[in-house]
């Protein structure tokens, strides 16, 4: 296992973006934003910037924005053309699920640094291929799990370690949206299954629930599920001998909008987000007390995790927020989920 590259703060990371939809578009406009950062490449087999500018992708979190990337910027149509560009350093995978194994790899295995947006792969087996070659990589692997940069949730790692207002006894997540665009009209790939709002979405409230509390010793859930055979709704109930009592829900069946909440209940306080409340979404009510409204100048989770990657990068320091490990053990944990909402059954991880 390597321990880390010479620092190197001095110099610019340089980027490239593969994969070009809203989650593409996302991460460029946050690598524009930052100093130490230069967009040196994009890649996409049919999603490509005209005259510099690439158009904006609807999502459901952000308005859709052009994205003015200049002249300057190298343009590419195949994943092989950017591992063979000497200058960059850091790839960045947008790509859909299903290609996120083969791409991890080759870029590790040609000596770049790799972002790679979750679910790390389609499944467990997947991701540990991928780790596999991460560890006799001279470059860095990081799953690009934004929630545990997100502010208002990545605080509650201190709030849950260090009991402020003293141990959580019960804790529940929420993530609802209606279905994504690419999803509706069957574009992307032409993958049949790409895990459902189960491994696309509700995936983010399994990692943040394994980075508080580790891993559960079982889960017992139940849902919908579409004639795909891809779990669109679910609910998990993730079990903790000796507590806490922890549930998350995650959905692609609401009819229109993005819900994403928590309320974690401690013993003298309850800690409340719900983006529905827009500035005031984080609240902190404590025994005895009117609610109190946190404010966070921190930028998106998106922005953070991109920041503290280049970070690395940079420094030379192994990526430790978020790990690969992390990103295949959140899949294990959701592929319980899978066979328990299948099966009826408790299933252990």
């Amino acid at each position: 296992m390597k321990t880390g590259q010479p620092s190197n703060r001095n110099r610019k990371v340089n980027v490239a973006v593969v994969g070009l939809g809203f989650m593409g578009v996302t991460h460029l406009k946050c690598y524009k934003s930052l100093n130490s950062a230069q967009i040196a490449a994009v890649c996409d087999s049919v999603r490509l910037p005209v005259n510099g500018v690439l158009p904006g992708v609807a999502g459901n979190v952000g308005k859709p924005e052009d994205i003015h990337l200049g002249s300057d910027v190298k343009v590419f149509r195949k994943l092989e053309e950017v591992l063979a560009d000497p200058e960059v350093d850091l790839v960045d995978l947008c790509t859909p699920t299903p290609l996120h194994a083969e791409q991890a790899i080759a870029a590790l295995k040609a000596g770049k640094h790799v972002l790679c947006e979750k679910p790390l792969a389609r499944t467990s087996a997947s991701a540990r291929e991928i780790l596999k070659a991460a560890e006799s990589a001279a470059g860095f692997l990081m799953p690009a799990m934004c929630m545990r940069f997100w502010p208002g949730w990545s605080w509650l790692k201190e709030m849950v370690e260090k009991q402020p207002y003293g141990k959580v006894l019960g804790a529940r997540f929420r993530r609802l949206s209606e279905m994504p665009f690419w999803s509706k009209q069957g574009t992307y790939t032409g993958a049949t299954d790409l895990g459902g709002a189960l491994f696309d979405l509700h995936i983010h409230d399994t990692d943040f629930v394994q980075f508080l509390f580790g891993q559960p010793a079982s889960v017992f859930s139940t849902g919908v599920t579409s004639a795909s055979g891809s779990v669109d709704h679910v609910v998990t109930q993730y079990n903790y001998p000796g507590g806490p009592t922890v549930y998350a829900e995650g959905s692609w069946l609401l009819a229109k909008g993005f819900i994403m909440s928590y309320t974690i209940l401690c013993e003298r306080a309850t800690l409340d987000f719900d983006n529905a409340r827009g500035a005031e979404a984080m609240q902190v009510t404590e025994q005895g007390k009117p609610a109190s409204v946190i404010k966070y100048d921190a930028p998106d989770g998106y922005a953070g995790e991109i920041r503290y990657m280049v970070e690395c990068v940079q420094t030379g320091k192994l990526p430790a927020i978020v790990t690969g490990r992390d990103g295949m053990t959140a899949l294990q944990i959701c592929e319980a989920e899978e066979k328990s909402v299948k099966t009826g059954q408790v299933v252990k991880v």
